[in-house]
């Protein structure tokens, strides 16, 4: 089931990122989920369910916005995990 979000935003917003009303709520929709996964709110997977995509599309989504796949708090959590990799 699927509940709808309405959030208001100045015209001129969108009107600045050259994007139609449309298209400016999928990226906001996009942006939404990443920032979500981002944070560990969650998973690839669901992130790639919510926005139809495969987990590798997402993956792709993740590098043009820049934000890792990995999500590693500490550099002591890093090294941790390549160790025990």
């Amino acid at each position: 089931m699927e509940q709808v979000l309405n959030v208001s935003y100045p015209r001129q917003l969108a009107f600045s990122l050259k994007m139609h009303d449309n298209e400016f709520v999928q990226e906001m929709k996009k942006l939404t989920i990443i920032k979500l996964y981002e944070i560990g709110k969650i998973s690839s997977s669901v992130a790639a369910n919510i926005l139809n995509l495969t987990r590798v599309d997402f993956i792709e989504v993740l590098n043009k916005y820049q934000v890792s796949v990995f999500s590693f708090d500490t550099e002591n959590e890093l090294l941790s995990d390549i160790k025990n990799a």
